[in-house]
């Protein structure tokens, strides 16, 4: 005997609720039911996979091994089905699409209307986390694409969406703000750079600004979002290295703002939809994808053909 589909479907729930309860809810099954199924597959491996207590179910270090293993079969099976049932191309049905912080929520909300625009059939359904944890929930099936950085998805498929420029911004008396341009990595010899907390990628690219322009990075305040960043430098904090979206949007907001572009290779990000390799979806993931690429250089044509008072052009 095996462990079967739904014996791995109910462990996974359990894992990710921590409690049988909630797993069952979100299974719509009793929860005796779900329980009875787990005990059969703890029997049928000869192994304890979860530990019950008053606080709830706890994975053993065997159970999180098995509930690895069982994503990937699941998705396998999921994989299937989508082969046998969607006709090829065919962008419709619910799609899991994860995101990091610094781009989703500047890029998305303009093209998820399109897609629905032109997809009235897709349901599209988001998810932010950091670049890791993308990779662990792509690999996994939790997961069908992904916009990041694609080198940090060395094992997917990907298309280039767009290349975004790293843009400075710092208090209003700051020499920074007083011109306009590009600016020269040397102005930032010296200067105390904000950046996000570790497992940004964004964080890895102003560590090596920094080092390149005889930088640091603050060791002192590490940003929970773009905004906490931008806040901090508009106070005196330091200087804000800021992604091309996110950096003219919010200048657009406020006027008063000042954003310059730097102006170095290492001041670029290529952001990209990553899938997994050999997925049946890659065909419809591949025409969002498009709409994705589209909408973006739309939003970046647009930032750039907006007068702003103050706000340096790309």
């Amino acid at each position: 005997m095996r462990p079967t589909l739904r014996q791995l479907q109910y462990l996974v729930a359990v894992a990710e609720a921590g409690k049988f309860h909630e797993a069952a809810k979100a299974l719509n099954v009793s929860q005796p039911s779900l329980s009875a199924q787990i005990a059969e597959a703890e029997q049928q491996l000869g192994a304890v996979l979860v530990e019950r207590g008053r606080h709830g179910a706890i994975m053993t270090p065997l159970g999180d091994e098995i509930v690895r293993r069982a994503r990937i079969v699941l998705t396998q099976v999921e994989d299937m089905k989508a082969l046998a049932q969607r006709p090829a191309g065919d962008v419709a049905g619910r799609y899991r699409l994860g995101t990091v912080s610094t781009i989703g929520p500047y890029l998305l909300p303009s093209a998820v209307k399109e897609l629905h625009r032109l997809y009235p059939e897709l349901r599209m359904s988001v998810r932010e986390a950091r670049t890791a944890d993308l990779d662990e929930r792509l690999a996994d099936g939790r997961l069908d694409m992904i916009i990041t950085t694609a080198e940090d998805h060395a094992n997917g498929a990907s298309m280039e969406l767009f290349e975004e420029t790293l843009y400075v911004c710092a208090a209003q008396e700051d020499e920074l703000s007083s011109k306009t341009g590009p600016v020269e990595l040397e102005a930032l010899k010296g200067r105390e750079l904000l950046s996000l907390g570790p497992g940004h990628r964004l964080s890895l690219l102003i560590q090596r600004l920094a080092e390149e322009a005889g930088a640091h990075v603050s060791t002192e305040y590490e940003g929970t979002s773009l905004d906490a960043v931008r806040q901090m430098a508009t106070m005196g904090a330091g200087v804000a290295i800021l992604p091309n979206l996110y950096a003219v949007l919010e200048a657009q907001r406020d006027p008063g703002q000042v954003v310059r572009p730097i102006r170095h290779t290492l001041a670029r990000r290529r952001v990209s939809l990553v899938w997994r390799a050999g997925s049946p979806l890659a065909e419809p993931i591949g025409v969002m994808g498009e709409v994705f690429r589209s909408v973006a250089s739309e939003l970046v044509a647009d930032m750039d053909a907006k007068p702003r008072r103050r706000v340096s052009p790309r």
